[in-house]
């Protein structure tokens, strides 16, 4: 069961993700930008939080997949957020951890309530890039991020998710991060693999987001810039920003 994957690697390149966040969003927050994202010309939503306190992300989820049409795929936090309604999961490896439990703990327990919903799940690498201060994801991970002036320790990550078998591979600065991922690290994984790359964290404006998907970011995702914002504005700026450099 491929529908999802496929879905994403056929749309065009780059494309333009949103993350919303249950923790900092609530349901009614969280259907609005939904609605407006899709009306602007967003590609897709991913939904998840490091987290995840917010009880009602099922139903958010059921709501928000009855009215929007494009792929709306969970981000969970430690393979902790599940949802039947949802159209995909990221199935994550933080392969830039050395802890145990999230290279193959969380995933081993997942797996079999993924498996009984029914889940189509996307096997993701997901690599944490030195952002310049403690980011969420790295205190709830305990995870230390691959330096940020280190693209020989990057490429040795993405070579090893490609013979994993990963599908996909997931650069991240971490939400609220000071500095995105750098430039030179996207080139570095763009020119060693075909894997679709996933870009987040730090993304604060359409010319770092543009200058990310040059170096050759196929999915840009920004979300904490937008629960801070909430302009309408800054949100069709990007998918402007990000489409123009479609062939």
């Amino acid at each position: 069961m491929n529908e999802v994957y496929t879905k994403l690697t056929g749309m065009p390149k780059p494309a333009y993700f949103i993350l919303i966040d249950p923790d900092k969003s609530g349901p009614e927050d969280a259907f609005r930008l939904a609605l407006k994202a899709e009306e602007l010309g967003v590609d897709g939503i991913l939904i998840g939080s490091s987290m995840l306190m917010h009880r009602e992300l099922d139903v958010c989820i059921k709501r928000l997949k009855d009215q929007i049409n494009i792929p709306l795929l969970i981000f969970p936090g430690i393979l902790n957020t599940f949802s039947p309604n949802a159209d995909a999961i990221l199935f994550l490896n933080m392969i830039s951890s050395r802890n145990a439990q999230l290279l193959i703990g969380e995933q081993v327990r997942a797996a079999p309530l993924i498996r009984e919903y029914g889940l189509e799940a996307i096997s993701t690498a997901y690599i944490l890039i030195e952002s310049g201060k403690l980011t969420s994801v790295q205190y709830i991970s305990n995870s230390l991020p691959v330096p940020r002036d280190k693209p020989d320790i990057l490429s040795a990550h993405v070579i090893a998710a490609e013979y994993i078998g990963m599908k996909m591979i997931y650069l991240e600065a971490g939400s609220g991060a000071e500095m995105p991922v750098p430039t030179e690290m996207v080139k570095q994984a763009r020119s060693i693999t075909d894997l679709p790359i996933i870009v987040g964290g730090g993304i604060r404006n359409p010319e770092t987001a543009t200058a990310i998907a040059e170096a050759g970011a196929d999915i840009i995702i920004t979300g904490t810039v937008l629960e801070e914002n909430k302009n309408q504005q800054l949100l069709s700026e990007f998918v402007q920003a990000i489409h123009s450099l479609r062939k």
